[in-house]
C-alpha cells in the first residue's frame, strides 16, 4: 500500500495544499506552528475517519471556513483506491471510497491500515486506563470488523443501561426484567470482547517484547500486563453482584469498559519509575509491535507516522529508530521535525529514496 498523492482544504491551519508522495521516506520539515502535524492528522483521517489529536470534527475546519476536505489516492498491490474525507459545518461528515459514499464509518476502518507515533503517546502512560482501552481497540479494530462491531454495540448498551439506571432513582422505582433485557446483551458482547483482548495480548506482548528489547538494547525488562474484572468472574455474577452498587451510582460499575493495561518496568510501574527515555522507548516499541500484529494479521504492510521524533530522543536514538524502520519489512514512513538538516542527515545515512517538504 502506497499513498501517491494528498489534497487537503481548509484542514486546520491549512487553506490548500497538494503532495505528491514517491519515495518510501517522507519528511515534512520546518517551523513549529507551521502545520507539519497537521498533515500527519489529515493522513491519518484517512485510514480512521477521524483526526488522532482532536475528536471534535467541526474544531478541524480552518478557522473562518465552513468546510474541510481531506483526499488521498493509494496505490494498493493490484489496483488504485481513492478516499475523501468533508464535513460542512451543520451536516454530517461523510466519507467516499472510489466515490461512493460509506453507511457506516466502521465498514472503513482496517482498509487501509496505518501506525502513528507521536510525542501525544505518552498519554498512553499517564493517563487513565480509557486511553490504554482505546489503544488495545484500535489494534484489534482495524484486523477484525466483527470485535469493532460487538464494541461499538456493548457501549452502546451500556449508555442504555445507565439511562435506565438513572431512570430507575430518578423515579424510586425498579424493574428487574427490563434490566435484565440490558444484562444479556452485556454479557453477550461484552464476554466476546472479553476473550479476543486476551486472545490478542497473548500474540501482541512477545512481539512488543522483542521489540524492546531491541530498541534498549536488552538492558531492561518489561511487560504488558492485561487486567479485567472477567478474570475474577463470570460476567454474569459480576453484574449480579454489583447491581445494589449499581442503583446507587446510577451507572454500570463492572463489564470491560473497566479493562484496563498495566505497563512495568521489571516489577515496577512505568508511569513512577520509568525515566524519561524509558517511557519514550517503550512507547516507541509498543507502536512497533502495533505495526508487526497488523501486517501479520491483515497481509498489508501499514503506513507509519513518525511526528516529531526527535522529541525526547537524542540524534543517535533517533538514527536507530529510522534505521530499524528502513528495513524492508517497513513500508511507506512519514517523518516530522523542525530541523531540516538534522532530519535530511539522519535519513540520508540509512535510505537513498527519500523526499523532503519544507512547509
Amino acid at each position: 500500500m502506497f499513498l501517491q498523492k494528498l489534497s487537503l482544504v481548509n484542514y486546520k491551519n491549512i487553506s490548500s495544499k497538494v503532495f505528491d508522495f514517491q519515495h518510501k521516506i517522507t519528511c515534512f520539515v520546518g517551523h513549529n506552528g507551521v502545520g507539519k502535524t497537521n498533515v500527519m492528522d489529515a493522513i491519518y483521517y484517512l485510514s480512521f475517519a477521524k483526526s488522532y489529536f482532536n475528536s471534535v470534527a467541526v474544531q478541524n475546519i480552518k478557522h473562518g471556513e465552513e468546510f474541510f476536505m481531506v483526499e488521498g489516492d493509494y496505490q494498493m498491490t493490484d489496483r488504485e483506491e481513492s478516499i475523501v474525507c468533508s464535513l460542512k459545518k451543520g451536516q454530517k461528515k461523510i466519507i467516499k471510497r472510489n466515490g461512493k459514499v460509506y453507511d457506516k464509518f466502521s465498514d472503513h476502518i482496517g482498509q487501509f491500515p496505518l501506525v502513528i507515533v507521536s510525542p501525544a503517546d505518552r498519554d498512553l502512560i499517564v493517563e487513565g486506563s480509557d486511553t490504554r482501552r482505546k489503544f488495545i481497540d484500535g489494534v484489534i479494530a482495524q484486523q477484525d470488523q466483527q470485535y469493532l462491531k460487538s464494541l461499538l454495540s456493548y457501549n452502546k448498551v451500556v449508555t442504555q443501561r445507565n439511562a435506565l439506571l438513572k431512570f430507575f432513582a430518578a423515579n424510586r422505582t425498579f424493574d428487574a426484567i427490563n434490566l435484565n433485557i440490558y444484562n444479556e446483551q452485556l454479557v453477550r458482547f461484552g464476554t466476546e470482547i472479553f476473550e479476543k483482548r486476551k486472545t490478542f495480548l497473548q500474540d501482541f506482548i512477545p512481539i512488543f517484547n522483542e521489540r524492546y528489547q531491541t530498541i534498549s538494547n536488552g538492558k531492561e525488562q518489561v511487560n504488558l500486563i492485561y487486567k479485567s474484572q472477567l478474570e475474577e468472574a463470570s460476567f454474569e455474577q459480576l453484574l449480579e453482584g454489583a447491581i445494589e452498587k449499581d442503583r446507587v451510582l446510577q451507572y454500570t460499575s463492572v463489564g470491560v469498559h473497566k479493562d484496563d493495561l498495566l505497563f512495568t518496568l521489571g516489577e515496577f510501574p512505568m508511569k513512577k519509575f520509568g525515566s524519561q527515555g524509558q517511557q519514550k522507548s517503550y512507547l516507541i516499541a509498543l507502536k512497533l509491535a502495533q505495526f508487526d500484529f497488523i501486517k501479520l494479521k491483515s497481509e498489508v504492510t501499514p503506513i507509519l507516522l513518525l511526528d516529531d521524533i526527535f522529541d525526547k530522543l537524542d540524534e543517535r536514538r533517533v538514527a536507530q529508530l529510522v534505521s530499524l524502520v528502513n528495513e524492508d519489512h517497513f513500508g511507506q514512513i512519514f517523518i516530522t521535525d523542525t530541523h531540516a538538516g538534522r532530519t535530511e542527515e539522519v535519513v540520508k545515512t540509512i535510505n537513498k529514496s527519500y523526499q523532503m517538504f519544507q512547509l
